[in-house]
Order: structure tokens, then C-alpha cells, then sequence
């Protein structure tokens, strides 16, 4: 399935909803040129929180200036070699487009480089060199950065979302270097407009409560409210207020569905390692990347991601099976920005889910709970520990509750068993014996004969040997 979030770019600058004042900058930086003339200040900076336009207006703005593209992105090693051999190179130099047009920047047929994620370039190991040598696949990247500005002939655009974090240290130079556009917030209203758009090209009958409320909760990020309609319109045609519990609840500015997203779809160790909501318990939150990293990755990406997380779990095993809670920070970190760092590429939408185990025990607490109850009162009066009684009493316990009528009714009795646990002692296959040791527990004989008799004949009729309880 195609993502909307691509389908429905921007084409060009007038199609960037809100930050109309940053499109301008953006637009007057292109103009200069266009006009044939190299700005004062080579290159720009947009900076701003994910999912407020800052890629789509630099691709927008290429397409509109009929510009080809240079990208960079964080899956992309951008060491000082790799940023010298492709945005060095292609800032010194004319190129050719697709269909091999020869473009010649003294017709204003320029190449825009964009380095996305500029703030997040960090000494992250890549890969081994068949010489055993460790390549540290961003080191010297700012450095080159700043080499390619102060020569480059080309358009130059760094995207980032923490402006500071990309000028401290040796970054510093980059705020004389570059104009800083900042994007803010997109505006609810301008959200919900875009959305009803999408949803009238998809032909999506959406309510306009439910468009509100999606648009509410991305908290001003576009592509997070394109993504969460989508994921609501993934086989459906009508979205009203009540499609909207499958995306659970914000926490602190996030959708657990958007932490999801920030560990599949980039490859930034802050963001992914920002990632798991506070409120969540990383055990649980583990259960959601496992049942969906088979959902996003493939291939060698899904055996290392699946190897990854399979180390934080006997992290997380190890912590309360030996108390050594400074593991904790280990089993956290393989299950974000590990599994992040285990992709080769980028894959398109996936809509995620949550994950089966959790829907499972959901389902089956209340019988879990009557397992509880019944084991406790079957342990206590036998003497036994908890854990033998239910290996080995409660097995044998069950199958004679649900044969013998007179075991029953005296069990019934002496333990206080309510119905809801005689229930699960007679399982779904006799749980229509429950009125019958009702009333045999009541003590009228000729009922009681009436009802023994009965199940001396169910007994006879019944040729295969009952199955234990399934507990």
C-alpha cells in the first residue's frame, strides 16, 4: 500500500500548508539563485520539530525551480569521505537529469543538496572493512559540511530538529554560514483541511469530529495526522469518532504508534532512544516493537533487528531474575536505537498493531483470575505450595469436579467456591452442570437421585474419555 504521507507531497511551495512566512524566506533564498547570483550565506537551515514541512518544502522547492536533488539522509553514511565524494562534488559541479539532459547552472538549472537530519550526525560504528578496520561512518562529518558550504555553486539546505544541537562543538561555524528558517506548529484548521483533501482523493467518507481530533492529537506534525488517517483507512471507507480507540491514547505529545514510527522509519540514536512513552513499561513497550518489527523489516534488516531484540530480553530477564537493574539502560537501548540502527533501507507504510500476547491475556484475565482463586484455596487446605498444587492437584481436581457429582457439591462447600469458579473447575464442555450442583448442594434426595442418574447416563452415552481442563 502506498504511503500517503508520499503520495500526497507537496509539488510545490504553494501547496506547503502553515509556516507561510518560512516558505517565503525559503522562496527568497531560490530566487537569489535563480537570479544568478551566489548568496551572502550559502546555504539555509530549516529548523523545526518533525513533521512541520521541512523536507517537503526542500523538495518542493526543487520541483518548482525544476532543480534536480542531492539528498542525505540519516540511513546514509555522511562521513567526511562520503560528504566529500557526493555533496562536494556535486556542489563544484553542473549535472545531468534523469533522462541524461545535460543541466547547466548558468541556465538556472541548479542542483539542490539536502543533508536531512543534519543535527543527528554522530560516531555511530556502520560496518567492518574487509581489512578488520572499524568504519565510524559520521566522523568528520560536520567538518566536511562546512568545507562543502564555503565553496559549494550549488544550492545548499540542512534539515534539523534541534537547530542547537547541530552548531555545538564544531558546528558552531554553520549559524555565520547558513540562514536560519524556522518552522513552527501546522494549525489544526490547516491540518483538518488537508485531511478532508486526502480523504475526498480516497474517496474516505470522514466524519469532521474525528478529522478534528486526529489533527488534535499530532500536536501541529502533519505526517504524524496523515499517518494516523491512514492507519484508520486501511480497509474502510467511513472513519467516525469511534474508529478512532484503535490509535490509543497520546502520552506527553506522543502515540505509541508514532514511537513505533521513530524506531522503524529513522535512524537517529536521540530520537529513537527518546522514543518509549514514560508511562510504559519498557517489557511492555518491547512486546509492541516485537510484533511488529516482522510488519516493517525484511530480509537481513529483520534477522539483525529480531537479534537485537532478542539481547534486550535476556537483558530485561536478567534484571529481575538477578536484581542488576543497571541493565535496564542496555535492554532500553538495544530495543530502540538497536533496532533502529539494524535497517539497511527504508520501507514504505506499514500499519502497526498491538501486539497479540497483550489481546490474549486480556481476553483470558477474568479466567485467570478464577485459576488464581481456586488454586489458592485447593493449596491452602491441602498444604501444599502454590506452584505444586497447580502442576500437579489442580488437573486431577478439575476432572473429578466435572465427573463426580457428589465431589462437587462437597468441594463447592468446604472450599466457598463461588459459581464463577465452579465454572472454570467444570470448563465450557460441562458448564452446563453448574444448575445441576446447585441444586444437588441444596439437598433435596429426589432431585439429587434425579440428577445422579442423569449423569450416570450422560456417562454411558459419553464413549471418549473427557479432556482435562484446559487451565
Amino acid at each position: 500500500m502506498e504511503d500517503w504521507t508520499e503520495k500526497y507531497r507537496p509539488k510545490n511551495l504553494g501547496e506547503i500548508i502553515g509556516n507561510q512566512d518560512a516558505v517565503s524566506e525559503l522562496r527568497a533564498y531560490a530566487e537569489t539563485w535563480n537570479n544568478g547570483r551566489i548568496p551572502k550565506k550559502r546555504a539555509v537551515i530549516l529548523s523545526g520539530k518533525p513533521g512541520v514541512g521541512k523536507t517537503s518544502s526542500a523538495l518542493a522547492l526543487a520541483n518548482e525551480y525544476r532543480w534536480s536533488v542531492i539528498e542525505l539522509n540519516a540511513s546514509d553514511a555522511r562521513n567526511a569521505a562520503m560528504i566529500k565524494k557526493i555533496a562536494t562534488m556535486g556542489a563544484l559541479h553542473d549535472t545531468f537529469d534523469d533522462s541524461g539532459v545535460y543541466l547547466s547552472s548558468r541556465k538556472r538549472l541548479y542542483k539542490l543538496i539536502i543533508i536531512d537530519e543534519a543535527d543527528n550526525l554522530y560516531e555511530r560504528i556502520d560496518s567492518e572493512s574487509s581489512n578488520g578496520t572499524v568504519d565510524m561512518s559520521d566522523k568528520g562529518g560536520k567538518k566536511a559540511i562546512i568545507e562543502t558550504i564555503q565553496i559549494t555553486r550549488q544550492p545548499m539546505i540542512l534539515i534539523v530538529n534541534d537547530y542547537y544541537n547541530l552548531i555545538k562543538g564544531p558546528g558552531e561555524v554553520l549559524s555565520n554560514l547558513c540562514t536560519v528558517i524556522n518552522f513552527s506548529e501546522v494549525e489544526e484548521k490547516d491540518i483538518v483541511n488537508l485531511l478532508k483533501r486526502i480523504c475526498k482523493e480516497e474517496g474516505v467518507n470522514a466524519d469532521l469530529k474525528a478529522l478534528e481530533s486526529i489533527a488534535a492529537r499530532s500536536k501541529g506534525d502533519v505526517r504524524s495526522a496523515i499517518n494516523d488517517l491512514q492507519s484508520l483507512a486501511v480497509d474502510k471507507k467511513t472513519i467516525d469518532l469511534t474508529s478512532l480507540d484503535t490509535l490509543g491514547y497520546r502520552d506527553r505529545e506522543r502515540y505509541i504508534f508514532d514511537a513505533l514510527r521513530d524506531i522503524f522509519k529513522r535512524q537517529s540514536i536521540p530520537i529513537s532512544r527518546d522514543s518509549v512513552i514514560p508511562d510504559i513499561e519498557p517489557e511492555v513497550f518491547l512486546l509492541w516493537v516485537n510484533e511488529n518489527i516482522p510488519r516493517e523489516y525484511q530480509g537481513e534488516d529483520l534477522i539483525q533487528g529480531y537479534e537485537r531484540l532478542s539481547k534486550a530480553d535476556i537483558f530485561f530477564s536478567r534484571v529481575y531474575k538477578r536484581q542488576y537493574y543497571n541493565l535496564w539502560s542496555y535492554a532500553c537501548e538495544l530495543m530502540t536505537h538497536g533496532v533502529s540502527m539494524a535497517k539497511t533501507r527504508s520501507y514504505g507504510f506499514v500499519q502497526y498493531s498491538s501486539p497479540v500476547w497483550m489481546k490474549e491475556m486480556k481476553h483470558s484475565r477474568s479466567k485467570r483470575e478464577d485459576r488464581k482463586n481456586v488454586n489458592s484455596k485447593i493449596s491452602s487446605i491441602c498444604h501444599l505450595s502454590w506452584r505444586k498444587s497447580q502442576d500437579y492437584l489442580l488437573p486431577v481436581f478439575s476432572f473429578l469436579f466435572q465427573r463426580d457429582i457428589e465431589f462437587a457439591c462437597a468441594m463447592k462447600k468446604n472450599l466457598n467456591l463461588s459459581d464463577q469458579e465452579v465454572l472454570y473447575l467444570l470448563g465450557d464442555r460441562f458448564a452446563y452442570r453448574l444448575n445441576d450442583i446447585n441444586t444437588y448442594c441444596r439437598g433435596d434426595d429426589d432431585k439429587q437421585r434425579r440428577i445422579t442418574n442423569n449423569m450416570d447416563n450422560s456417562k454411558e452415552k459419553d464413549v471418549k474419555q473427557p479432556r482435562l481442563f484446559d487451565y
